[in-house]
């Protein structure tokens, strides 16, 4: 109890049923190393701060960008609640030192592994809607939510570089890109991927992810900028 205390606290929100809170920060791990301990894991409670998350977000965008097609809207909402910024989400409320995880799980750097970490914010999001409605989960996402779509938006993170970058491969080739896994580097909870994307045999990006798929996007964006140098110079000739 004195755990779920300094976690009310570091949220800056008061739990009415504790019971709430506690469940939210057990992993199913937990539940099957400590049988009679905890009556049920996060994975309802994930499965319900998704929802409202996916909402709340997609109310903010469609009123914060009144004039915005709804194709980018739908972008900008798959980028704020995709996994890893959820799991980014997580770490600045340092919800990895209050999860309860089985000691394997604990022991192999589950309390940084961005699926856990993502889904325990997911599920302290659902926690928040049963005890104080949609309000008070937008109260502890928005001030994480507000910066993290500057970012997105000043990088261009919503945008499906990869696919970009194909079409523009395509055209000017007529290849389709190949991505390429050059380095890895980190422990398995919290391994880096170093990727090159490349047309032919030409290397036109790299890009650096906590996953193949994000070091793929990564890629695809610096590629999209080395062709974008590529067309102007192509220009003033």
């Amino acid at each position: 109890m004195d755990d779920l205390q300094e976690l009310e606290t570091c949220l800056g929100f008061p739990f009415k049923d504790k019971s709430l809170l506690s469940r939210a920060m057990t992993h199913r791990s937990f539940l099957n190393e400590n049988p009679g301990q905890a009556l049920e894991d996060n994975e309802r409670l994930e499965f319900l701060g998704d929802a409202a998350l996916d909402f709340l977000v997609g109310a903010y965008l469609y009123n914060r960008f009144p004039e915005m097609q709804e194709g980018e809207l739908t972008s900008l909402r798959a980028a704020l609640v995709r996994t890893e910024t959820l799991a980014d989400f997580a770490r600045s409320l340092e919800i990895g030192r209050f999860l309860r995880l089985g000691a394997g799980e604990a022991e192999s750097g589950g309390r940084d592994r961005t699926p856990i970490l993502c889904a325990a914010f997911e599920a302290l999001s659902g926690a928040v809607y049963l005890d104080q409605g949609l309000d008070a989960v937008w109260s502890i996402a928005e001030p994480l939510i507000d910066p993290a779509l500057i970012t997105i938006l000043d990088d261009s993170l919503h945008i499906d570089a990869k696919s970009e970058f194909q079409v523009w491969a395509q055209a000017q080739f007529n290849i389709t890109p190949r991505y390429a896994v050059v380095g890895s580097s980190g422990p398995d909870h919290a391994k880096m991927f170093t990727v090159q994307a490349l047309v032919g045999d030409r290397v036109w990006g790299e890009g650096d992810g906590s996953s193949k798929q994000s070091a793929q996007q990564a890629a695809a964006r610096n590629a999209l900028r080395q062709a974008e140098i590529a067309e102007m110079m192509n220009d003033e000739r």
